[in-house]
């Protein structure tokens, strides 16, 4: 919005195409530098971009031409016509006097942009009050004679000599967006192509004669636009003609009941699948069940191995252990840890300890603990209390208690620790294998923890324990002093 001190012109105008239709496009207007308004404190500048509306109008307010101390002074807008479908647009010069409070283009602008420009200029007003004379009505009024042409013509006089080439001016703001002149050559107000015009298929060619054929749901042609089968007779069949009707022998087929057996064929039977002589099955995770696996006593014969013994890991050959101490009493309420290594995956169902009985009544176990740990301490499964599991006699060359777990468990191939909790009183409770490697040079240190951090044998500080605790740290264990015997199965 303009101060109201600054004196303004409405200018409006319509353009239609020949046939009635609204054009778009815009009419922009240009002083020719920045307008300096002093009374006003207001510096105007740029051009004032109209665009034609839906009805093809414009309206636009602008300042006159003739403001009084505006600077510069003495100055008419440029005026420029960019209407889609018209390739060359109007430009023409355009005063706006003050007293001329609303201007409409038609009466103004020139018909034919190849004549002189002209402007609207002062003269009395006419009947509508809002039109100033034209420049061919002051002339007439002035004593000029003849038509309008007549007078255009009369401003064009003889061409002069070409002169010299200026230097070239300073490059002028940028102009306003150009708009489309055509589309595929056609230019219209309201342009509409068709399949033709832009080299298409028609929409009505689908499925008809002489178009293209339509594919179904399925991305298939249809039947219905299928040519007919040629329908051409077969004229012979294996070199037989007439009613033909062939016998397994023609074909060099085998009959009906016919049947090859898997040799014939080069073949396995599938009933050779996990049997003695046969293949292995494969379980469902692509590897060949444990129980189509030769034990290890098998692979490595005169070797005694957990698999003898119906179990699936021990710390170490009870053999190789026998040496004395052979069997030594357990503290009772200090927690002992055997480390046992898993080579295979397999399903734990018991823990197993070497029992060579206690004394006697000197001695009473009250309660009985067994678990397994994984490599760092942490507990997989616990039993609760077997104290029933553990013989009292003294048997020559003792025996083996296993203690089975509240549920079996699946372990991965790894290194775990048989963990052995007995609560009693006495000095005897009770007496468990052991073995002294400490004695035997050839692996003493054994006890150390192997490449995986895993220790041979393991015990708590404390002798007071009531549980298995369900995290153990290495700061509460020692290195045991007593290596125990324990296995899995």
């Amino acid at each position: 919005m303009l101060p109201d001190t600054i004196p303004t012109v409405t200018v409006r105008g319509r353009f239609l195409s020949p046939d009635g239709h609204p054009l778009s496009g815009s009419v922009t207007f240009r002083a020719p530098a920045q307008l300096t308004f002093p009374e006003a404190d207001v510096i105007l500048g740029g051009p004032v971009l109209a665009q034609l509306d839906a009805q093809g109008q414009i309206e636009v307010t602008l300042p006159a031409t003739d403001a009084p101390g505006m600077d510069p002074s003495g100055w008419s807008y440029t005026v420029t016509e960019a209407l889609a479908g018209i390739p060359a647009g109007r430009t023409y010069q355009l005063l706006l006097p003050a007293k001329q409070a609303r201007v409409d283009l038609a009466d103004i602008a020139p018909t034919d942009p190849t004549k002189p420009n002209y402007v609207a200029v002062e003269g009395p007003p006419g009947p509508r009050g809002d039109r100033g004379a034209s420049a061919y009505e002051v002339a007439a009024a002035e004593g000029f004679s003849g038509t309008p042409a007549d007078w255009l013509a009369s401003l064009t006089g003889p061409r002069g000599a070409t002169g010299p080439k200026g230097d070239p001016g300073p490059a002028g703001p940028p102009g306003t967006p150009g708009l489309v002149q055509s589309v595929n050559g056609v230019s219209a107000a309201a342009i509409k192509l068709t399949a033709s015009d832009v080299e298409a298929i028609p929409a009505t060619a689908a499925g008809t004669a002489g178009g293209v054929a339509q594919l179904d749901a399925s991305g298939k042609v249809p039947a219905s636009q299928l040519p007919a089968s040629a329908g051409g007779a077969v004229e012979s069949v294996n070199g037989y003609t007439g009613a033909v009707k062939l016998t397994v022998a023609d074909i060099g087929a085998a009959p009906a009941a016919h049947a090859h057996t898997a040799a014939q064929v080069g073949a396995i039977a599938a009933t050779a699948r996990g049997t003695a002589g046969g293949v292995a099955a494969l379980d469902a995770s692509g590897k060949v069940p444990a129980t189509q696996l030769p034990s290890v006593a098998e692979s490595l014969p005169g070797t005694w191995m957990p698999d003898d013994y119906g179990l699936r890991a021990w710390a170490y050959d009870l053999h190789a252990g026998s040496r004395t101490p052979g069997d030594a009493p357990s503290e009772a309420g200090r927690l002992y840890l055997v480390g046992v290594p898993l080579r295979m995956a397999a399903t734990i169902s018991k823990a197993v300890v070497h029992v060579m009985g206690y004394d006697k009544p000197n001695s009473t176990v009250t309660a009985a603990y067994f678990g397994i740990y994984d490599k760092d301490l942490k507990r997989v499964t616990s039993t609760a209390s077997s104290a029933a599991a553990l013989p009292e006699t003294h048997n020559i060359g003792g025996q083996l208690a296993p203690v089975a777990l509240p549920t079996p468990v699946s372990l991965a191939p790894g290194s775990y620790y048989v963990a052995i909790l007995i609560k009693g009183t006495g000095t005897a409770v009770p007496f468990l294998a052991a073995a002294n490697w400490a004695g035997n040079s050839t692996i003493s240190g054994a006890r150390a923890a192997d490449a995986n951090g895993v220790h041979r044998w393991l015990q708590t500080s404390s002798a007071t324990v009531t549980s298995l605790p369900e995290q153990l740290t290495l700061a509460d264990m020692a290195e045991a002093s007593t290596c125990y015997w324990a296995g899995l199965g």
